[in-house]
């Protein structure tokens, strides 16, 4: 089983075609979350998973849990409120990578409470996001990183760096390298590495087995805490936006790792280069399915072949 820790909410995504008279697109509601799209895909690639969150009773809140259920996901841990849901309005730029302002204010997902344990064979926790961020569940979450860790659990991070949500960047910077000494597997896109600062050899001794580094359509790298460094490049496609693209990386590492029985930091350290490249490959072909269509739709097994 692996958990995904951290937000669902709704990505108001414009549409194309004519505006209003003052020029706005049309917006359509998708369900997202950086957390909540990587637990879709997980349970699209057919891996066993559950998450870990808390959503609102409200009916977005209640579409959220309808897409994890689609995608075969456990939902026996999801906490409930009557806050609104987190509203995330997406902007498009020409070359399909998107922006976000976020709505988020007295929302159900910031008010996320430790649960008293984990499901029942649980073998790695994904961390991330805007939920590591929005007190007071970022605090939250940080305990159960910390807790699952202290098990023996694998978690892996995924920061997603989100700017406007952050109101203190240096003190953020220094909460990330914090989480380090507890994290199995950290995932981030270059441009969340260059915000960072610091270096990924920098962060592989404070913990970590190995950081994959996304670039885009130029494709993703590995460092490995024993100095290893390997690379795939992006698989070609026309590019809809990019939404979800990042989650579906993270979701797809983990589903691979798994198939190498590799959910440990022992088992993360001990795997070679053969094994990266077909990882990191996998992670590239299901990127680029996400890409290939609107909205945060990572892919099913079937499209990969499995």
């Amino acid at each position: 089983m692996i958990v995904v820790a951290g937000e669902a909410l709704i990505d108001l995504v414009p549409q194309p075609g004519p505006t209003d008279g003052g020029g706005l697109p049309d917006l359509a509601p998708r369900l997202g979350g950086g957390p909540y799209n990587t637990a879709v895909a997980l349970g699209r690639l057919g891996s066993p998973t559950a998450f870990c969150s808390r959503v609102s009773a409200d009916a977005f809140g209640e579409a959220l849990l309808g897409g994890l259920r689609a995608a075969g996901v456990d939902v026996s841990y999801v906490q409930r409120g009557p806050e609104p849901t987190t509203l995330a309005v997406a902007s498009i730029g020409a070359d399909g990578s998107a922006g976000y302002s976020f709505y988020v204010e007295g929302t159900a997902d910031r008010l996320f409470s430790v649960p008293d344990r984990l499901p029942p064979g649980t073998r790695a926790v994904s961390f991330g996001t805007c939920s590591l961020v929005l007190e007071p569940g970022a605090t939250a979450y940080e305990e159960l990183m910390r807790a699952a860790a202290a098990q023996g659990v694998f978690t892996a991070l995924d920061p997603n760096i989100r700017p406007g949500l952050i109101p203190d960047a240096d003190a953020y910077r220094a909460r990330f390298r914090s989480w380090l000494p507890h994290t199995g597997l950290v995932k981030l896109s270059a441009e969340d590495a260059e915000w960072l600062g610091g270096t990924p050899k920098e962060w592989l001794a404070a913990g970590p087995a190995a950081v994959v580094l996304t670039r885009g359509g130029d494709g993703l790298t590995v460092l490995t805490r024993d100095g290893g460094e390997f690379a795939v490049p992006g698989v070609r496609v026309d590019v809809v936006d990019t939404i979800g693209a990042g989650d579906t990386v993270n979701a797809a590492l983990l589903h691979r790792l798994a198939a190498h029985d590799a959910l440990s930091v022992e088992a993360v350290a001990a795997l070679g280069e053969d094994d990266w490249h077909d990882i990191l490959g996998f992670a590239a072909r299901a990127a680029a399915i996400t890409c290939s269509r609107p909205g945060a739709q990572p892919p099913y097994a079937t499209e990969l072949g499995l």
